[in-house]
């Protein structure tokens, strides 16, 4: 449905816009917002997923929550997979209801490295990442543990270069799965200090094999996940996710001005469907900054595909940096979880939904699904 507003300032963020293999009618999109609220013992989605995703639907495009490749990749309670036929099928009502309100929906592909425990692990093993390293602060892990919800994280082991290609393997599979579920496309989660970035980053990769030392053997996983993905899906449909600062685990690269648009310049000329930068933000536990800014406008002039930004933008801010081409399109996160239908409310300036952060995580409707829309509040009071 197309949506248009009479400010001009916002314009913008209406015009449609071409994203690898679909056409979006708008340039508001929905970012992945994790609200682990999976069923518990086989991280499966309920009817409840496909009423909030397609309450979504009016978005450009929206990514779904961080959904693990593998039973290893799993980090938080209650978070879904992409691995198994039950948690397949159980997407597709998810899928259905989005198409069938007019939306598009990619699935984000995500491996959490040691922003983990040993919980969730297979065996109650170990977490790996990219070299060992116990990650700051501690592990959502709900009721899987008598000391939760949460719990300190536990020191993450050096993945084996024998290993690596079981994982991109995993990325492969979950990559199939999810065309399988009628996503129409997929996102490599590569940021956020997840295992990919894990690898990425100065900080917490200090391998001595090909995937670590210099600034292209950290980027080597990241290129053979993206090429295994789009080996099994066009690359049209696959997009990834960096962040240069932020994330949970306490660990910074030594030189994100270099590894981030290094890592931008890598997946260009792939014909990949975008390229999906955050910004340093409050959310991510940075603070604004230029110099952040900075990062992200030469990762978009490395980059030669479609470019969305993320990271705290009010729909202004939004609209200006799209118009003066630093970013085609912008990811909405808690606006647009607490405003389902944000397109049309930011056509009229608004009002907008207060979003409720007891009710992020865990529960069920309420704050997930029982945010009124614009129709909702103009209703008059009953009697």
């Amino acid at each position: 449905m197309s949506i248009t507003t009479e400010n001009a300032d916002l314009k913008p963020l209406f015009d449609p816009v071409t994203i690898g293999a679909f056409e979006a009618p708008n340039r508001i999109f929905m970012a992945p917002l994790t609200r682990s609220r999976s069923e518990a013992k086989t991280n499966e989605q309920t009817g409840l997923h496909a009423l909030y995703y397609a309450q979504h639907a009016g978005a450009g495009l929206i990514v779904s929550e961080a959904t693990q490749i593998s039973q290893q990749g799993q980090g938080y309670a209650w978070t879904p997979g992409i691995f198994t036929e039950g948690q397949v099928e159980s997407w597709k009502p998810v899928t259905d209801a989005v198409h069938n309100a007019g939306g598009r929906i990619f699935c984000q592909l995500w491996h959490v490295g040691a922003i983990s425990h040993s919980v969730f692990q297979p065996g109650g093993a170990q977490p790996v990442s990219a070299s060992a390293w116990t990650p700051e602060g501690q592990a959502f892990v709900g009721d899987r543990h008598k000391d939760g919800p949460q719990v300190p994280f536990e020191e993450a082991r050096a993945l084996r270069t024998d290993e690596i290609p079981g994982l991109i393997e995993d990325y492969r599979h979950a990559a199939k799965c999810a065309a399988e579920a009628g996503f129409d496309g997929v996102e490599v989660h590569c940021a956020n200090n997840y295992l990919i970035d894990q690898f990425l980053r100065s900080a917490t990769n200090c391998r001595d094999d090909d995937y670590g030392g210099s600034l292209e053997n950290r980027l080597r996983l990241m290129r053979e996940v993206v090429e295994a993905v789009c080996e099994e899906l066009p690359a049209d449909r696959v997009g990834v996710r960096l962040s240069p600062q932020g994330g949970p685990g306490g660990t910074e690269d030594a030189n994100p001005g270099e590894t981030y648009p290094a890592a931008a310049k890598a997946l260009a000329g792939r014909g990949l469907a975008y390229l999906h930068v955050i910004r340093p933000n409050s959310h991510s536990g940075q603070g604004k900054d230029e110099s952040g800014d900075k990062i992200v406008k030469d990762m978009r002039a490395a980059f030669d595909g479609p470019f969305i930004a993320n990271g705290g933008f009010s729909p202004e801010e939004a609209a200006a940096w799209i118009a003066s081409g630093d970013a085609d399109a912008i990811t909405f996160g808690r606006l647009f979880l607490a405003n389902p239908d944000l397109p049309a409310r930011i056509a009229q300036d608004g009002p907008y939904n207060e979003p409720d952060e007891d009710t992020f995580y865990g529960g069920g409707a309420e704050g997930y699904t029982d945010y009124p829309s614009l129709e909702k509040v103009d209703d008059p009071l009953p009697a």
